[in-house]
């Protein structure tokens, strides 16, 4: 009987447990993507008709800077890939999971394992004022260069 009665008492705290500490759709994975200005893309060397360059705003979360920082989102046409430059990996990003809102998008984890596209022959550059980052993408076969620039160090100034 006592045997009986700390069994549900172990049940139940952990469903307590369970509850407490599940993630509402609030506090769930958040990134607000912004423009990247001056940013530029080619893809085998030519520019493309349409393309955009987003990296998450920085100014939200601070602690998660370093994090966030390794992520890039592209426009291609119509098409949207998010680069992870830390692991090397690019994921196919379905237009639904981005929602417009201003200049940027609002997105949740965009990193989805069953959407990862091929890749090869990454190179990561910092050519000075800016980052340059070359890869092949393999489900088209074709070279991706995008250039972003640098924040300027304004630190002396102060």
């Amino acid at each position: 009987m006592r045997i009986a009665k700390y069994a549900m008492a172990i049940i139940a705290l952990a469903v307590l447990c369970q509850t407490a500490f599940a993630q509402t759709p609030d506090q769930a994975i958040s990134v607000r993507w912004k423009a990247v200005e001056q940013a530029e893309v080619k893809l085998d060397d030519k520019t493309p008709l349409g393309w955009n360059v987003y990296q998450p705003d920085q100014k939200k979360d601070k602690k998660d800077k370093k994090k966030d920082s390794d992520l890039i989102l592209i426009l291609l046409g119509h098409r949207y890939l998010m680069l992870d430059t830390k692991s090397h990996v690019v994921y196919l990003v379905n237009p639904p999971q981005l929602k417009a809102d201003g200049k940027g998008f609002d997105s949740g984890d965009l990193a989805q394992s069953s959407q990862v596209i091929p890749t090869t022959d990454w190179i990561l550059r910092d050519v000075g004022p800016a980052e340059t980052i070359q890869l092949t993408l393999g489900d088209y076969g074709r070279n991706l260069e995008v250039e972003i620039p640098h924040m300027p160090d304004l630190r002396a100034f102060y």
